[in-house]
């Protein structure tokens, strides 16, 4: 053995002890760091012939590197829709690197019995039929693309093709029906081969991002063959959600798979005041939701849903004489897009077992109202004005001002940034450049919206002055 490797295979006690240190110090300034920062492209060096070793390297990293992390897993970084991580969840992720399972079998270890417990946990947690399939992907972008990997497949089926075997060569093209579709939607049929230009965009309400049912009908009465619908349960702007009760009554007259792609919209199921928004929610065919956002866990956790399994498998199982029968061993390489697969379940195990219904009710519940009391905040502004309701925990609103050009907006946020206390992404709704405002953090309260919009105030008279007359 290498003399460093056997080094630090003696001193781990103390090399764990040291990374705590230095992962202590981050969480122990968390409320002060800057949630958002701009760093400089670094130089390139080169590889050492010899290493230094774990310690002189944790010492090294946390001299030159660990004060320039941006503090997103802070309370107010309010760009995306970025959780942090729960206590409970970093116990987890750590947990995760130190087993380094491969969480692909099915009774070679206890890690994939801890991933269908866990997806178990989320069905009840989201109000979903026992009888959806579920799996853990790294994020929603592939979650989007593992489940319309599943209706481009029973597209074919209703055709009499088989596209996992056979390609799209030949076949009409493809139909993704959706009102406000997240980026990720283009990006996951891009991959497919399914292509962008798939999409057709169908009327949205007036003053909505949620789809008008009435010209989603008058859409599907004009499709000759079977179609993708892709529905919303939150859209990233304003959160709003498609009218699932009515979509799905749709299925019964009319030939589609529906997709709801509710990334961070499900976690409306954990709460009272909002769980009417995920009714209907049992019509889908596929579903998205992702842990790294509202769940508060670690990157990367995303899980996927679907009521067709078979379909599933017939997608992406994995065909080597090695990997075993999936009839006699069920194991998620042949489901989902991995074959070597991190246990990004436990995180999220720690943290339902952790908090419990109560504890996320309580998270989504606080966020909402901080979101709220946030906007309130700015409706009685004289340099702000909110672009749609607060509907739960997202923001969007603009400068109140003739000039909202992308320009001004982006020179706007990054002198928000650099102020160093609060961190805000451009958007863009119904055409006009926005402010987006996403509380969806475990730590964050209503001290922390106040600092948030002194920031915008005192962001916005400093740029006044500078401004010509």
């Amino acid at each position: 053995m290498h003399p460093l490797l056997k080094k630090d295979r003696e001193t781990l006690q103390e090399v764990l002890s040291q990374t705590q240190k230095v992962a202590a110090e981050y969480f122990r300034q968390q409320d002060t760091l800057p949630p958002g920062r701009f760093i400089a492209d670094i130089p390139m060096e080169t590889l050492p012939e010899k290493g230094i070793g774990a310690l002189a390297t944790l010492d090294h990293f946390a001299k030159n590197f660990a004060d320039q992390m941006a503090n997103s897993a802070g309370p107010r970084y309010f760009g995306f829709v970025t959780g942090g991580s729960t206590p409970a969840s970093v116990a987890g992720d750590w947990l995760v690197s130190a087993y380094d399972q491969n969480a692909c079998g099915s009774n070679d270890s206890i890690a994939p019995q801890l991933e269908r417990q866990t997806i178990h946990f989320f069905k009840q947690l989201f109000g979903l039929d026992e009888a959806y399939f579920g799996a853990f992907v790294s994020g929603a972008t592939i979650s989007n693309f593992t489940n319309l990997a599943l209706a481009r497949q029973w597209v074919g089926l209703q055709q009499g093709k088989d596209f996992s075997n056979d390609g799209l060569t030949g076949v009409q093209p493809l139909t993704v029906l959706s009102g406000t579709p997240h980026s990720s939607i283009f990006k996951s049929l891009s991959m497919l081969g399914v292509g962008r230009k798939s999409v057709i965009r169908v009327a949205i309400l007036p003053e909505r991002e949620a789809v008008d049912i009435d010209a989603l009908e008058k859409q599907l009465k004009q499709q000759t063959g079977p179609v993708i619908v892709v529905a919303n349960a939150g859209t990233v702007n304003t959160v709003d959600f498609d009218d699932l009760v009515a979509v799905g009554k749709l299925k019964k007259k009319y030939n589609f798979w529906l997709h709801v792609d509710a990334a961070f919209g499900g976690f409306a199921a954990c709460s009272e005041k909002f769980a009417h928004l995920m009714e209907g929610i049992n019509a889908a065919d596929s579903i998205t939701i992702d842990a790294h956002k509202w769940l508060n866990v670690p990157y990367d956790a995303a899980m996927q849903f679907t009521r067709h399994k078979n379909l599933q498998l017939s997608v992406f199982q994995n065909s080597a004489a090695y990997l075993g029968d999936p009839d006699q061993s069920p194991d998620f390489f042949h489901y989902t897009p991995e074959n070597s697969r991190r246990f990004r379940a436990l995180p999220s195990w720690f943290s339902l077992m952790a908090y419990g219904k109560e504890g996320y009710r309580e998270i989504v519940e606080r966020n909402c109202a901080a979101a709220h009391h946030f906007g309130e905040l700015l409706k009685a502004s004289e340099d702000f004005v909110l672009l749609a309701p607060v509907r739960m925990n997202v923001v969007c609103f603009t400068l109140k001002q003739d000039d909202r050009s992308a320009e001004i907006i982006h020179k706007f946020l990054e002198a928000v940034r650099d102020d160093g206390r609060v961190f805000f992404t451009p958007t863009q709704l119904h055409g006009t450049w926005a402010i987006r405002a996403a509380v969806s953090n475990w730590l964050t309260d209503l001290p922390d919206m106040d600092l948030a919009f002194e920031v915008l105030e005192k962001v916005s008279e400093k740029l006044k002055k500078v401004q010509p007359a």
